[in-house]
């Protein structure tokens, strides 16, 4: 097993070596116009072959898993949550462990990534990320999002870009918010389970620039036999201005939600009958969450390069409320002084305050094309308080620990691009990051700050194209950052016992090869080996609501993508992601990442321009995975397909039928392995695989009007 990504990475190499040697076989300038010439057919044919819905054409990229998708494509396929726009890039797996109003949980290239950890993610230039955060380090909430207002998302994998630092280790997206719409849009959609959702957005021309606004609001049950209740309210202004050359834009955002949580349960309360499988054993569990932003952009094009800066201010706030040992550490059946349960609240209030700029130069030095860049990347984060307490029924009984936080990044960034011949082009860049943390903790052996630094170089060689066909070898260091709150701890929150203080920034590494083709007409179909190390991993430990680093990995893949238009009316994807991750330092545990994923598939097919009818099918497979370090507990696999019929009643109104879950897997959305303890077990709680299941086969009828 060890061998064979060697072997493919060896095969992979050898390919790339071939297509030189037959460039420079061809030689001379004949053999450089050819190229040049190819090149430049590429660049034309390749986005008529798909366009509007990829934007993944030869020479639109410097890696083989580099990506961009059109609000076209987003708009043709249903989710069921807000964050499932992720899954638009290949090998991401969305899911869900309790509420809708929580973030959701993400998977990639051998990561559980937990609720963001090693996956950096931008809505129009503002940081998704929430570091130190209450519920878990990296904490990525997308249920904010509109997706009719998503005008793009471009997605980068591997720590090669100089333009991304902390949280990017496995990839990065970022999303695009559209700046004008054709048409006002009014959207009505009623679901099972009490599900509604209103959406009403527009835009306007305004003193020679364009306002657009999107409000929503939404109501979800779900199926759970606890009503979920979930109820959002969500709003964006946004005002565009200047010429295209000179485009800026100014951007509002406010966000709220309340909700309760149907957690994972253990498998033994479901096969006792003890609680259904929608059940809870905590009805208590549940939350609030609210967000604000305000946020500036700027893009300045010359003939000479360009100017981009983008500022932004976010406030946020969350009160999570989970149990998930339910009467483990407090054992009530047993002391009849004791007067409640394992529930515990996590709660924070925050305030980030940030900026990047670059300015580029795009010059000819001794006849060769290259291109500059430098930049600047700030952010701050307030916390007060972030902390852990004691909870019953959502009342705050004590506290474990609170703190403020205060903590600030800085990124300057270098990168060159240059043309070195027709068929090799370079890109080497280099970022230096620093961190300085400041904690005040309710524990005064936890208080403290601390400062750390990294310097990360990157390299990519881009090869070709030929035959429509180009090759790409990566290199890249990058970092995550670790919990504030666990640099500076000196003892542990509950027990009062000494730990090891974690550094704040981790190394990572990582290469890729890989190749992009179009040989085949309609066919975009990319190949990527990739490798990647870690100095530690990030691990969320659920009862005593922290994050810890544990020990250092080695993850490695491959994966294999393909956007094939069939027809102008049919569009077929197919995704496969394979990968391992295993630790590389030595516990008789065992050496498994828990909960690391190894297998995905996906496959689709988009039909439009079929008269007033379109439609869409997805299926997406999610492999089995160990769930404990010596793989003897594992989860089982689950596979989800979801439709989508769409009727044109006239120019301005259609109808939408969305079936999620449609073969009505009984699967579960996500699998744990720990001790909990249920009332009247040992009080050493019971060892058990926990899980949150997937929804059942559910339907939403949508109603658009344009106007």
């Amino acid at each position: 097993m060890k061998s064979r990504p060697k072997i493919a990475l060896l095969s992979l190499q050898l390919t790339v070596l071939a297509l030189a040697c037959q460039q420079a076989a061809a030689g001379g300038d004949a053999g450089s116009d050819a190229n040049i010439e190819a090149n430049k057919e590429t660049q034309t044919l390749a986005p008529v072959l798909v366009i509007g819905n990829y934007l993944n054409g030869v020479g639109s990229s410097d890696a083989a898993s580099q990506g961009a998708v059109s609000a076209r494509l987003i708009a043709s396929r249903p989710t069921l949550r807000p964050a499932e726009l992720l899954e638009f890039v290949p090998g991401v797996i969305v899911t869900q462990h309790s509420g809708g109003g929580k973030a959701n949980q993400y998977f990639l290239r051998g990561f559980n990534l937990d609720h963001g950890t090693d996956f950096a993610t931008f809505v129009d230039g503002m940081p998704v990320n929430m570091p130190t955060h209450a519920h878990g380090h990296g904490y990525s909430d997308l249920n904010w999002l509109i997706p009719e207002v998503v005008n793009r998302i471009s997605y980068k994998k591997g720590p090669y870009f100089a333009d991304v630092g902390d949280f990017s280790s496995a990839g990065a997206a970022r999303f695009e918010l559209a700046e004008r719409m054709d048409a006002g849009l009014a959207e009505l959609t009623l679901g099972q389970n009490g599900y509604r959702r209103a959406l009403l957005a527009n835009s306007v021309e305004l003193s020679g620039g364009d306002l657009l606004f999107a409000l929503e609001a939404s109501h979800n049950n779900g199926p759970w036999e606890n009503p979920e209740n979930l109820r959002r309210k969500n709003g964006v202004l946004r005002y565009s201005f200047g010429p295209a050359e000179q485009r800026s834009s100014i951007t509002a955002m406010a966000y709220e939600a309340d909700w309760n949580s149907t957690d994972q349960i253990p498998l033994r309360a479901v096969q006792a009958g003890l609680v259904g499988r929608f059940g809870a054993v905590d009805p208590s569990d549940g939350g609030h969450t609210a967000r604000q932003s305000l946020s500036f952009a700027t893009e300045r094009k010359g003939e000479d390069g360009g100017f981009k800066f983008n500022a932004y201010a976010i406030k946020s706030r969350l009160d999570l409320f989970s149990n998930f040992t339910y009467f483990l550490e407090h054992p009530v059946d047993l002391d009849p002084g004791l007067k409640h349960g394992d529930q515990f609240e996590q709660a924070e209030r925050r305030q980030v305050y940030g900026l990047a700029g670059s300015r580029s130069w795009d010059l000819k030095v001794g006849g060769l094309e290259t291109s500059n860049t430098v930049g600047l990347q700030v952010r701050h984060d307030r916390l007060n308080p972030v902390g852990l307490y004691e909870s019953v029924a959502r009342e705050r009984v004590g506290t474990i620990q609170q703190s403020q936080v205060r903590q600030t990044s800085v990124g300057l960034l270098a990168e060159n691009s240059t043309q070195w011949l027709p068929w090799l082009r370079s890109v080497a860049g280099l970022r230096f990051d620093q961190l300085a943390l400041n904690v005040s903790s309710s524990i005064a052996a936890n208080s403290g700050s601390d400062r750390a630094h990294l310097s990360s170089p990157k390299l990519s060689l881009i090869f070709g194209p030929w035959q429509k066909t180009e090759a790409f070898v990566n290199y890249g260091q990058g970092f995550h950052s670790n919990d504030a709150r666990g640099a500076t701890a000196r003892v542990s929150a509950k027990e009062n016992l000494p730990v090891d203080a974690v550094q704040p920034l981790v190394r990572a590494k990582g290469s890729e090869l890989g190749l992009r083709s179009e040989i085949i007409p309609g066919l975009q179909s990319s190949l990527a080996l990739w490798q990647l190390s870690l100095a530690s991993e990030l691990v969320f430990v659920g009862d005593a609501g922290e994050t810890e680093a544990s020990r250092a990995s080695r993850r490695s893949g491959i994966e294999w993508n393909n956007h094939y238009q069939a027809a102008s009316w049919l569009l077929l994807d197919a995704d496969v992601a394979l990968s391992r991750a295993r630790y590389t330092e030595f516990d008789p545990a065992g050496d498994h990442v828990p909960g690391a994923i190894n297998r995905v598939l996906s496959a689709g097919a988009t039909l439009s321009n079929l008269g007033p009818w379109s439609g869409q099918f997805q299926l997406r497979y999610f492999g089995p995975r160990a769930l404990t370090e010596d793989n003897s507990q594992r989860s089982k696999a689950t596979t989800l397909a979801q439709m989508r019929i769409g009727y044109r009643i006239n120019a301005n109104t259609s109808l939408n039928l969305d079936v999620f879950n449609l073969f009505a897997s009984k699967a579960s959305d996500i699998d744990y392995y720990y001790a909990s303890r249920l009332k009247g077990e040992p009080a050493a709680g019971v060892p058990d695989i926990h899980f949150h299941p997937v929804e059942p086969r559910s339907l939403r009828l949508g109603l658009t009007m344009g106007f």
